[in-house]
């Protein structure tokens, strides 16, 4: 079975990919910790996903591990928060490490691989609702919406992400003692910079936070479904 997902995520990475399907990247989403003894595969499975063109794969590090013996040092309590309010959406009762969120509507343990190729072609395959285009000066950001779908119904929040595309940690106390570990695009700032009806074309303007590479993903209000996303360029 090992075999067969490393196949799967290895076909995935590899497959050449027309043009239209980097326009709205699927996004994926790993709440993962750095005192989780069964982060390090999906951590993994995510440094091979990020390969795509057509997939936005974030890393966020959540603090709730912490206590047991080793504080991740990439953790943010936004992290947990944004996982809670993801649980609270969907009606679950418990959230855990390391847990996928494809396109903030699928949820599924982090280091399936099958499962996770399968959600992301399944996405792949939808028709678009929107598109963003996230255009890059310097720290000036300006982003562009328009809707695709007829009848889209907002309010869609605007998010503006920021992330490390590679950081390291050698951990010295809790389940990971003595591993040298390597974490891919690890989410630095996550920041809503407005909101969009979705009726019309709209326009915001933002300021960056560094040189870090960024991201623009729109989601319906409340935690709700991507509806579009944009690398800044």
């Amino acid at each position: 079975m090992k075999s067969l997902a490393a196949a799967l995520t290895a076909m995935l990475v590899a497959l050449p990919l027309p043009v239209s399907a980097q326009d709205n990247p699927v996004v994926v989403e790993l709440f993962t910790s750095q005192g989780c003894s069964s982060c390090p595969p999906a951590d993994a499975l995510l440094k091979r996903i990020s390969k795509r063109d057509d997939v936005i794969a974030l890393a966020l590090h959540v603090d709730y591990w912490d206590y047991i013996g080793w504080k991740d040092e990439y953790a943010d309590p936004a992290h947990t928060r944004r996982q809670k309010a993801y649980a609270h959406v969907a009606s679950r009762k418990m959230i855990y490490t390391p847990q996928m969120i494809v396109n903030g509507q699928d949820d599924l343990v982090g280091a399936k691989a099958i499962e996770l190729v399968d959600l992301i072609m399944s996405h792949k395959g939808q028709p678009d609702q929107a598109r963003v285009t996230a255009r890059r000066d310097g720290r000036n950001l300006k982003i562009s919406l328009r809707p695709v779908a007829d009848a889209l119904k907002g309010p869609f929040d605007i998010h503006l992400v920021q992330y490390d595309p590679l950081r390291k940690a050698h951990i010295t106390r809790g389940e990971n003692a003595g591993r040298d570990l390597n974490y891919v695009n690890v989410v630095d700032s996550w920041t809503v910079v407005g909101q969009w009806d979705g009726t019309g074309p709209y326009e915001v303007s933002a300021t960056l936070g560094g040189d870090l590479p960024a991201v623009v993903l729109v989601q319906s209000a409340g935690h709700g479904p991507m509806v579009a996303a944009s690398r800044a360029e």
